[in-house]
């Protein structure tokens, strides 16, 4: 499907409506989009990425119904299959067409796609302009959103950043702009909240380069283009800062009743101190509205059994993934309920060591909890929601 996009800029992209899972990690609910932008300027014509090699039938059928006999260049943002799979099949169609990146995307792309050889690059600077006809297009680097190597561009005379990754989200829709504006941003904020989230001072570096820019548009490489570009730069804003809402967030797995326990008694407490409470049952939560629901919370509990001599599998898993997203908590709470022994709150602390919380509070809890053990838990709330309020 052909969109237009401005003048001279089409959307000739993919949708895909039936994928479900994302670097078989990340769940897709809605599916997604891998986009490609084509630029036709009066002298050089110039593709944006590419599509997921799944999806390489579809980009060429759309640069077939726009009579495209030739490409000059083929911007490469991101190195990520993703964007880049089909770049080999691309070059073979034009073999003329040049693959314009930077030296770090550059090699990244020969260690993922063996196919490219060194004379089809053409590397260039940070700030770097590619004239085109009537259109110029200028690089823009933006690293560690997501990858190192990532990278944006500006179109000058319209104003529209082609931004990749960066204010991404993982839908599949039929509208080109965005329309359903409370829908778009809680997919974004689920796709920042699973891949962006820990990058989030480089983030903040990334939108203080881009305030200089009079920027339209923001066209990126997942998801409906920002007609509307405001709507999404203030919720990054707001997500990369370093404030926090009264929010609770409550992550547990129970076996036989007493970590549901535990978990009532936290999730009250929380609520007679005024904190809004995110209860979220492991076994069953989609992980990414886990990361959602993280972004802006000021406080995590983890609360689970053993099993055999260690923490319940499921609330490990869970412990690693909040570790490398790095939420921004201001406290975290590690709940555990034994029957015969074992080292799980050590176990918790040896995986969580790159979270910086204000408080951090640890309690084990023999059997069902007891009045004391209830007592214990209400002062660990207690003092979480100290740092909160």
């Amino acid at each position: 499907m052909v969109r237009k996009v401005a003048e001279r800029v089409f959307s000739v992209g993919a949708i895909d409506w039936d994928r479900r899972l994302f670097d078989e990690l990340i769940p897709l609910p809605d599916g997604t989009s891998y986009n490609s932008y084509l630029l036709m300027g009066n002298d050089k014509v110039v593709l944006l990425d590419t599509v997921d090699p799944s999806k390489e039938a579809e980009l060429f059928a759309n640069l077939e119904e726009l009579g495209v006999d030739r490409i000059d260049y083929v911007v490469a943002h991101h190195a990520e299959q993703d964007h880049s799979g089909a770049l080999p099949a691309v070059l073979r169609r034009y073999p003329m067409a040049k693959v314009v990146t930077n030296a770090k995307c550059k090699e990244f792309l020969m260690d993922l796609l063996p196919e490219l050889e060194e004379d089809q690059f053409m590397v260039i600077e940070d700030g770097s302009r590619l004239p085109l006809g009537g259109l110029t297009l200028q690089f823009v680097f933006t690293p560690w959103v997501h990858w190192p190597e990532t990278m944006s561009s500006y179109l000058e005379e319209e104003g529209i950043l082609f931004s990749c990754d960066f204010f991404g989200s993982h839908t599949a829709t039929t509208d080109l702009f965005v329309r359903d504006e409370c829908k778009v941003l809680a997919d974004a904020k689920r796709y920042y909240a699973e891949i962006m989230m820990p990058f989030r001072l480089q983030i903040r570096k990334n939108l203080e380069r881009l305030a200089q820019y009079e920027i339209k548009m923001i066209a990126p490489s997942h998801g409906p283009v920002y007609d509307r570009p405001g709507l999404i730069l203030s919720a990054y804003r707001q997500w990369i800062s370093d404030e926090v809402e009264k929010k609770a967030v409550v992550a547990y797995v129970s076996m036989h009743g007493s970590s549901s326990r535990v978990v009532d008694v936290v999730v009250d407490r929380f609520a007679e101190k005024g904190i809004s409470v995110s209860r979220v049952n492991l076994t069953v939560a989609d992980l990414g509205e886990l990361a959602m629901e993280l972004v802006d919370a000021g406080a995590l509990v983890m609360v689970g059994p053993y099993v055999l001599a260690g923490v319940h599998p499921t609330l490990m898993h869970t412990a690693y993934l909040v570790n490398a997203l790095r939420p921004k908590v201001k406290a975290l709470g590690v709940i555990l309920s034994y029957g015969w022994g074992g080292l799980g709150a050590k176990q918790i602390s040896g995986v969580t060591g790159s979270l910086r919380p204000e408080v951090r509070m640890e309690l084990l809890i023999k059997g069902h909890p007891k009045d004391r053990d209830v007592a214990e838990i209400k002062a660990l709330v207690d003092s979480m929601v100290s740092v909160l309020v």
